[in-house]
């Protein structure tokens, strides 16, 4: 079990201490790894594969290669789209913010000409100096496109930033403005949306007080035939994994966790019909409203492990087909990074299978599921140049970047941890019987052989050996010494969640 805010300090201080302990033991043979790597990846196959492709885009260029500007290359989904303009042969520019000034593996990326390291944007921090030092860099670097790669905590900060570019340079901007990233963003607010749009959505009610929630979940002289979870429309990582289905069938425990959660006007809450099925997320391009790259994979509440849905597959197509209706009448206005998280009704009696996905909330940004397009990375950096169309003439290209290979991807460092380590340690204790630790030694050594790490490449080693040489074991270091707990971390997108 993770720890939580109620865990001791000390136990909190042993996690630390034990996760950098377990760097530094495997940081040689890291290095090794990295450096064998670096010495034979000129030689492959595919290594000549992308010279070739640079050297084609380089003499077919009038004038020099766009330049492209990758934001959040600390990050798997940021640092895959760098490598992706890299292979397909433009120049490719690289920044993030850099907590406490730890260098994000990113930097290290031999996809990159150059790297920036940008000012965060936070409640302590004027938004302005980000878009300042964003507006700088594209400035210094002549850059034609500008990839927006943000997490959930700057994506509002991103669409002001889109704005200022648009209106204050000549580069082409893949991020939604203001506007439709707090529409598109906000829990309550993307479900309305959608449900004027004509598509299918769950019930859902905002919540910004104990007693509204009361009386949704407990109506005087009717029958609540649903059940309903809450979600916090804000970023409170404590709550985040809470899925406590409701109502109770006392009142008063209904009540007992409304005041655990605390819904104000400050603190709001939206309150979902509860779903029973698979969950799907998705990540798409949407150039002026049409999609031009797409994908999608089984989800979960902390998702580690991608494997695309084959293209043939019934969900794929019904996945598709919504967001491709959703980006039409949207309009041309549209242009960015678009992912949805669906849940799949199983108890629904409907033929339709479009009318049996529900959307539960979307995420205006990219998502890591963009590690999928590894087969199609060149496609899918040629996708997005269809931004460079004119906006009066159709958006050439041959048709939509689907993935294509069902290989599965995962991140060796959470494997290792949580399939490995901690059912070992369980096992020895007496906690868990032979049979988890089996189960799981084997979901691990299946991974570690037929699936692909999503950060380390042959020919691109080194932001592999940094996030684990390097960036972790300093961001565990300031978490012991600032006494910060924290119950889980996402390793794909460098996500603490605190507690």
């Amino acid at each position: 079990m993770p720890l939580t805010a109620r865990s001791p300090i000390w136990l909190h201080f042993l996690q630390d201490a034990a996760l950098i302990s377990l760097a530094v033991i495997l940081s040689p043979l890291c290095t090794f790894i990295t450096t064998l790597s670096s010495i034979l990846s000129p030689y492959t196959r595919f290594a000549r594969q992308i010279r070739q492709q640079r050297q084609w885009r380089s003499e077919s260029a009038r004038g020099r290669p766009r330049t492209v500007l990758v934001t959040g290359v600390g990050m798997s989904k940021g640092l895959f789209i760098a490598r992706a303009f890299y292979q397909a042969g433009y120049t490719v520019i690289g920044a993030d913010f850099e907590p406490f000034y730890i260098p994000v593996c990113g930097r290290f990326s031999r996809a990159l000409k150059s790297f920036y390291r940008l000012s965060k944007p936070s409640s302590n921090c004027d938004p302005r100096a980000y878009i300042s030092s964003l507006l700088g860099v594209i400035k210094t670097e002549n850059v034609d496109l500008w990839i927006s790669c943000s997490g959930v905590a700057s994506a509002v900060e991103d669409g002001e930033a889109a704005e200022a570019v648009q209106s204050m340079t000549s580069c082409r901007v893949v991020q939604f403005g203001v506007d439709m990233t707090g529409l598109l963003h906000e829990k309550h607010s993307f479900i309305k949306n959608t449900e004027r749009l004509g598509l299918n959505v769950p019930e859902t009610h905002s919540i910004t007080s104990i007693d509204e929630g009361m009386r949704l979940l407990h109506p005087e002289n009717a029958y609540l035939d649903k059940v309903f979870i809450m979600k916090s429309v804000g970023l409170d990582d404590s709550i985040r994994a809470d899925m406590t289905l409701l109502p109770f069938s006392q009142m008063n425990r209904t009540r007992t966790h409304l005041v655990t959660l605390r819904p104000s006007p400050s603190r709001p809450f939206v309150l979902q019909q509860f779903i029973s099925g698979p969950e799907y997320c998705t990540h798409s391009i949407v150039i002026r409203g049409k999609v031009v790259a797409f994908t999608c994979c089984p989800s979960a509440e902390l998702l580690m492990h991608y494997q695309a849905l084959p293209t043939s597959s019934e969900v794929f197509g019904t996945l598709l087909k919504y967001t491709q209706i959703y980006a039409k009448k949207m309009g041309t206005n549209m242009t960015g990074h678009f992912s949805i998280d669906f849940l799949l009704n199983h108890e629904s009696a409907e033929e339709d299978l479009m009318k049996k996905v529900y959307p539960i909330e979307c995420n205006p940004r990219a998502h890591t599921a963009v590690v999928l397009f590894a087969e199609q990375s060149v496609q899918m950096a040629e996708a997005y140049m269809a931004i460079f169309s004119s906006k009066n003439d159709p958006i050439t290209i041959p048709s939509t970047v689907f993935t294509s290979s069902d290989t599965g991807y995962y991140w060796v460092g959470h494997d290792f941890v949580t399939q490995f380590i901690l059912p070992l340690a369980t096992f020895a204790t007496f906690k868990t019987p032979f049979s988890h630790l089996r189960h799981n030694w084997t979901e691990f050594f299946q991974h570690l052989v037929y699936w692909r790490d999503g950060t380390f490449e042959v020919w691109d080693p080194w932001p592999f050996w940094a996030l684990y040489c390097v960036y972790w074991p300093c961001i565990f270091a300031s978490r012991m010494l600032s006494g910060r707990k924290w119950s889980r971390c996402n390793v794909s997108t460098t996500k603490v969640f605190d507690c």
